[in-house]
């Protein structure tokens, strides 16, 4: 079966139309609420059992069976990073635009444009077919930029609703011949906010030999944490990491990264320490990060003072048997070893661990064949990516496999202005799903 090409076109760009108009920023908990309530009216169009968990960012879990016992889950989000400044967008971030074959918006290519790429094809099914060759979940994150900190109690309340053999994502980019990659697993998370207090009040910069600036304060414990050669100093981070399988390096040096692409995109003159080719490839998919997301100081402005507060925000995409729990534990540690006691440590809601299935699993190789139909060759397969998305919460709870296939390229501009994605591409991504489903119901 396939679905018919002029149906899905028209019903995508009319549905993704509809959720662009709707912001759903990170964080904004009534913009989420009435996209969650939109979202739910679109599930039930596809004749979806629906339920909505309402405490913090929202979550939607839609089922429908289908004509065998199996069932795929779909894990999906629709919080958007900020659109930014809207002088930088050549139109309205939350007006769908189209020009030259591509679509723009703020959450095309990542987010709302999958969603709705999976939620036409599914209607195309229905509309063909009358119902679907096996049974589909899908949740849909209201907080996945979060952290999805909803998530599991989401998961926990409506239990009844997720039994499935599988689970895929819709997170991932293309490989240098623009064919998307199928990950096997995905980085687990966790995010944590750091802040020293200083004075009740400003103080004059004159002070500063007399008294502590806690920005200062907060500077020299973070380059603690990372030094410049990029290591993460925290005694134990690194313990449980280990290094890709013979295997796993075979399939790493047949990936080619659109490594050119990347460095236009992004402004940049090369990758740290001039990595290229396998090597890069092997640090996004092997190794763990520590990023410095943000550093403020309160107030916050130009005029020379000591300030009375400081914080910055650090998020650790963490590798197989790297523990959330235990980072954060180590992380606590680490600043109390090296003296700083008075640095306040919080945890920040959401995170989770990694994710990691076999890539040999019959399910992940259904996946990576179901793009040979679509794209006329089996979609590269690799163990991880440069983003973490929380399928462990799945895997765990229904012991399943789990992958993730995304379509952007490094000129999709996600986070900044102008997101964008061929139309064609998220026609692809919805007939990805549609053989995928035809594989899963053995037809």
């Amino acid at each position: 079966m396939s679905a018919p090409p002029l149906l899905l076109t028209e019903k995508l760009i009319q549905s993704l139309r509809t959720l662009c108009a709707q912001p759903s920023s990170v964080g904004q908990l009534d913009d989420l609420h009435v996209t969650a309530d939109l979202l739910a009216r679109m599930l039930h169009g596809l004749g979806m059992e629906v339920r909505l968990y309402a405490d913090g960012p929202p979550v939607l879990i839609g089922r429908r069976d289908g004509r065998t016992g199996h069932t795929l889950l779909l894990y999906h989000r629709f919080d958007a990073p900020p659109t930014g400044p809207w002088l930088a967008w050549s139109h309205e971030p939350y007006q769908l635009g189209e020009r030259e074959g591509a679509l723009y918006g703020r959450g095309v290519a990542e987010g709302k444009g999958p969603l709705a790429a999976h939620l036409q094809a599914i209607q195309a099914f229905i509309h063909a077919e009358g119902e679907l060759p096996c049974g589909v979940v899908i949740v849909i994150d209201g907080g996945g930029l979060l952290g999805s900190p909803s998530l599991p109690a989401a998961l926990a309340a409506h239990s009844d609703m997720l039994a499935a053999d599988a689970c895929l994502g819709s997170t991932g980019e293309r490989d240098a011949a623009g064919n998307p990659l199928c990950y096997s697993g995905t980085k687990g998370l966790l995010q944590v906010r750091l802040s020293v207090r200083g004075p009740t009040h400003p103080l004059s910069a004159g002070v500063a030999p007399s008294m502590r600036n806690p920005l200062w304060r907060l500077t020299w414990a973070l380059a603690s944490i990372k030094g410049e050669d990029e290591d993460i100093s925290i005694p134990g981070f690194y313990d449980h990491v280990d290094g890709p399988t013979r295997d796993e390096n075979i399939a790493l040096r047949a990936i080619k990264l659109n490594e050119k692409g990347r460095l236009a995109a992004w402004g940049a003159d090369g990758f740290l320490f001039g990595m290229s080719g396998v090597a890069l490839v092997r640090a996004e998919v092997s190794l763990p990060t520590c990023n410095l997301s943000s550093l403020h100081c309160e107030p916050e402005h130009e005029l020379a003072q000591l300030p009375s507060l400081a914080t910055a925000v650090l998020d650790f995409q963490l590798v197989p048997h790297q523990d959330p729990d235990n980072i954060a534990t180590l992380l606590r540690a680490h600043l109390d070893d090296r003296g700083f006691t008075d640095v306040v440590f919080e945890r920040l809601p959401g995170g989770y661990p990694p994710a990691r299935t076999h890539p040999d699993s019959l399910f992940v190789r259904q996946v990576a064949a179901a793009g040979a139909e679509v794209f006329g060759s089996l979609l590269p397969v690799v163990s991880a990516g440069p983003f973490a998305l929380p399928l462990q919460l799945f895997a765990a709870r229904l012991d399943c496999p789990v992958a993730s296939v995304g379509m952007t390229m490094p000129d999709s501009s996600t986070y900044g202005p102008d997101e964008h994605i061929p139309l064609d591409d998220l026609c692809r991504h919805g007939q990805l799903l549609i053989e995928l489903l035809l594989a899963l119901g053995g037809e």
